[in-house]
Formats: structure tokens, sequence, C-alpha cells
């Protein structure tokens, strides 16, 4: 036992020492510890006042009811399944729009179709005086209106539509509360009016998208339920594929006069007042916290590889 107390006094007095001498080689090096954090934090500044504004347009959605949910018997639900008639509520509809506005195709057409390649792939500001974009030149010539970046093959000067996706995703989310079932979907950019305007228009278009997509379906139902209807002479089939018929006109008298055919608009998106980033602040003390670490790091090694 005192051969122990022996051995551990020498070690505890030790690391004592080292801790000492960690103090003290820090406080020799306290200069150079001051000056790097001092360049990080002014350096951090300058890149912290260059980063543009971000402001962000939330749009809150419900999924729409679905009042044409029909039940029926287990041998017609197949023939209904095989018709392509609709048996389920709305959560099917929901998820199935959720994972369609995500997609490459839609944002691809989205973008196409509203000519928002310019502001989504060259834009690297916006200016409030005059609520304009700042377009980065050495991409895209205002003047002439020709794209002018240097890519490598297989990139052309034009930005495809996959690379319109990969940035649009940039400035894009959706997501569902689980919970509440509610929907919030979001629109980041520099100018926040193109942030407003995207938002709502997704709104819109995801409805379009979708209640063509069931126009389409529900006519296609109709007519392979008719020919079924003039194949069989057993009236309870007949009566029940009427009643699919009957549902599909349902579909479609509905698809026709609801605008918001999926989703329900219960907060309307807005023009942000405020950016919702960057966080300059944030940036400048991350950016003095690590100069401080590092410097300290820097003393530490250069005294003990000395």
């Amino acid at each position: 036992m005192s051969q122990q107390h022996a051995t551990q006094r020498p070690q505890a007095g030790d690391d004592e020492i080292d801790l000492r001498e960690l103090f003290a080689v820090i406080w020799q090096g306290k200069w150079i510890i001051i000056a790097f954090t001092i360049i990080c934090a002014v350096a951090s500044v300058f890149y912290a006042l260059r980063l543009p504004n971000i402001y962000k347009s939330e749009v809150l959605l419900s999924p729409a009811g679905d009042s044409s949910s029909l039940k029926v018997p287990g041998q017609l639900g197949g023939l209904a399944a095989l018709a392509g008639v609709n048996l389920g509520g709305s959560s099917d509809k929901t998820s199935l729009a959720l994972e369609v506005i995500r997609s490459r195709e839609f944002i691809g057409r989205f973008v196409e179709k509203h000519a928002l390649l310019v502001p989504v792939m060259a834009a690297t500001g916006w200016r409030r005086e005059s609520n304009s974009l700042i377009i980065n030149t050495d991409m895209y010539d205002p003047g002439s209106e020709q794209w002018i970046r240097k890519v490598s093959a297989p990139l052309q000067a034009k930005p495809s539509l996959l690379e319109s996706y990969d940035r649009f995703m940039k400035f894009f989310s959706v997501s569902q509360d689980k919970s509440s079932g509610m929907i919030r979907l979001s629109v980041e950019h520099y100018s926040p009016f193109l942030a407003q305007e995207w938002a709502s228009l997704l709104v819109k278009d995801i409805n379009e998208e979708m209640r063509t997509r069931e126009l389409v379906e529900a006519q296609k139902s109709i007519n392979y339920l008719n020919q079924q209807i003039a194949q069989t002479n057993i009236a309870d089939i007949q009566t029940m594929l009427f009643s699919l018929i009957e549902e599909q006109t349902k579909t479609i008298m509905l698809a026709n006069v609801r605008d918001e055919y999926v989703f329900e608009t219960v907060d309307r998106a807005i023009v942000a007042e405020k950016k919702s980033k960057p966080s300059r602040a944030l940036i400048c003390i991350m950016a003095v916290m690590l100069g401080g670490f590092l410097s300290m790091l820097l003393v530490l090694v250069r005294h003990y590889i000395k």
C-alpha cells in the first residue's frame, strides 16, 4: 500500500506540473493567440457582410377532404382496382402529391413553365431599391439573354433541367406534420417577392397536376366500366358497376369545380419583411471561437516541437 501511495503522489505531481506548464505555454503565446483571433474576427465580419440576405416565404396547407370513397365487396374490389377506381381516402392522394411535388419531372417542368432558369441558376443577390436581381454575368449575359458560363462536357452553357432541379431544391422544402397532417411548404430566395410568388405557384401547380391526373384516370375507368357493363347480364354486377361509374363521375365533377383539389390553403404565402438567413452574428462568434482554439493549438504544437 505504501509503495502504491508513493507511486501515485509523483504521478499526481507530474499531472499538476503538466497542467501548469500548459497554462504557462498558453500565457507565453498570448499575443499570437490574440492576434490570430482578431484576424479571424475581422475576416469573419468581412465575409458575413458579403453574404446576401435570403428571405423565406411559407404557406400552410391542409389535405383536401375526399368525399368519393366507396366501399365494395371483395370480388368487385378487385374489378374496381383493375379499372383504376380509387377506393382509398385522401391520405394516399396526399402522400402521392408530396412525392410528385418533390420529383425531378415536376420541378423541371415548373422551372421551364414559369421561365425560372435565370433567377434559379444565375442570381447572386437582390437590390431592394429597384426590386431587381443581381445576376452573375460570368454565367448569363442579360443584354444578349445568352448563357455564357464555361463548363466541361457533358454540361452545356445553358443549365439543364437536372441542374436546375438540384439548385431549386436548395431553395425549396415541403414537409408534413404526422400528428396534425398539416403540410408546410417554404421557398427561400434572395428576392422575398420571388419567394412568395414561387410558393404560391407551387401550390397552384401541384393542385392542377393532381387534378389532371385524376381526370384522366377517372375517364379511363369509366370507359373500362362501360365495357364491362356491356359484357355482363348479371343485374347485381351491373348495379355495382353503375355505382363505380357514379363515383368516377363524382370525381370528375369535384376535379372540375374545386380549384384546391389536393391541398387547401390555410395560411397563404406572404412577402417576408425580414431575412431568414444568414445569421451574421453567429458566423462571427463561431469564427472567433474557432480562431482562438486554433491559435492555442498552434502555440502548444510549436512549444512541444521545440
